[in-house]
Formats: C-alpha cells, sequence, structure tokens
C-alpha cells in the first residue's frame, strides 16, 4: 500500500513514520509512505500557497490551484485518481473500521490543512471524505495525517507479526481490551490476577473476554449498547 501525503510541513512527518513497525515494514516492501511539499507546485516565484478568504475575516486560505497541482502529480504517478481524505474537524469521526476499510486500498491520499483551511472548490472537486479525530481543532493536519497512517498501516498485512497483533486491541471487535500485566508477579504491592498465572489458556480467554465486556460497560456505554 502507499500513502502520500500534501503538507507544507513534510519534515514534521519523517521521524515518526519512518521509525519502529512502520519503518520496518517500508523496508520489506508492505508499505511506502510519501510526502509531498505543496509549495512545489505553486505557480509564482514567491510559492504563495495562501491568500484571504473572499467575504473578509481574519486568517488565510490554502488556494486550491497549488494543491491541486500536488494532488494531480500524484494521482500522475499512480497512473488514475487516488481515494483522497482531507484532515479537518468538519470531517466524521475516524474510527477503527475506518483504518480497516481505507487499508484495502492500493493508493491513499491524505490532504493536510493549514490556516483557516482550504478552498472549498478543491474539497468538491478532489476529495472523497473528510475526516476528523475528534471534536477539537489542530494548527494543521499533520498530527492527524500521521494517526491516520499509522492506524491504517498496521492493518496492512504483513505489516503486524501476525493477526492476533490487534484482533485483541481495543475497538477491532468492539470492545475495549482486557487489563495487560507483565512481570515481575508483585508490584509495589499489587499481584497479578491469580488467573493469569494458572497456565490454563481457556480460562484466561474467558477472564479477558470478561473484563473487556466489564471495561467497556464502564467507559464506553455507547459502545457496550452496540455489542
Amino acid at each position: 500500500m502507499r500513502i502520500d501525503i500534501l503538507t507544507l510541513f513534510p519534515d514534521t512527518l519523517g521521524d515518526v513514520l519512518s521509525e519502529s513497525i512502520l519503518g520496518r515494514a517500508q523496508e520489506r516492501g508492505y508499505i511506502s509512505i510519501e510526502a509531498h511539499q505543496i509549495r512545489d507546485y505553486t505557480a509564482n516565484k514567491q510559492n504563495q500557497v495562501d491568500d484571504y478568504p473572499y467575504g473578509g475575516g481574519r486568517g488565510a486560505i490554502m488556494q486550491a490551484d497549488p494543491l491541486y497541482r500536488c494532488w494531480e502529480a500524484v494521482c500522475d504517478e499512480a497512473g488514475g485518481a487516488v481515494h483522497t481524505v482531507y484532515l479537518s474537524p468538519c470531517g466524521h469521526t475516524f474510527r477503527q473500521a475506518d483504518a480497516i476499510r481505507l487499508s484495502k486500498l492500493d493508493n491513499l491520499i491524505l490532504v493536510c490543512g493549514h490556516y483557516e483551511g482550504i478552498d472549498q472548490r478543491f474539497i468538491d472537486e478532489c476529495v472523497d471524505e473528510e475526516i476528523s479525530l475528534g471534536d477539537f481543532v489542530l494548527t494543521g493536519g499533520e498530527i492527524a495525517a500521521m494517526a491516520v497512517t499509522d492506524a491504517v498501516c498496521r492493518m496492512v498485512p504483513g505489516v503486524l507479526a501476525d493477526p492476533e497483533c490487534f484482533e485483541d486491541e481495543s475497538h477491532f471487535n468492539g470492545l475495549l481490551e482486557y487489563p495487560q500485566y507483565s512481570r515481575p508477579a508483585v508490584w509495589h504491592g499489587r499481584a497479578v490476577p491469580e488467573i493469569l498465572l494458572s497456565g490454563n489458556h481457556e480460562k484466561v480467554r474467558q477472564w479477558r473476554r470478561k473484563q473487556a465486556l466489564r471495561r467497556t460497560r464502564a467507559r464506553r456505554p455507547d459502545m457496550y449498547e452496540q455489542l
């Protein structure tokens, strides 16, 4: 899978998306992540990408044309139109189901907004969906793009060692994950639940399921109601 990120700040993406699991997955060819500097696609010497908003108001708006030129170059390289996501507080809230759905694409474009947003005409012509991380506003779309990229890429076959690495995680099956413990067996007077030391895999499985249900009901009753 290839993900292309259109941004004014490509250097902010490098370390996060090239280390650990994602870094190794890129080295092995399971995924490819490319950041594109939108300023490289301007038609003026000043590399201007923004201008004042029609109708007045504070701040500036990212212009449609540099965004379009950058988007078009990526699509040309891919050999056709690519599913395009704009990271926006006006979008639908990103869910694990979205990560799974998007991970099945061969190519994906993520557009990072900045300033007071981007020209609506680019959204109308080129964007397939808008995604938000939640009910809050960030300075730019780069943090959201990194979060979406990470969540999507780890669902691509081969990126994680085994499907079991994510099948019991929070949100994958509609539940929050059960509590986890590691060595030592007693820490600060707090002991690991005895069932986890029993070696009885079926009882451990049942305990984890019960704990996941209990945690989901207490912390996310909205999720619990949908089970």
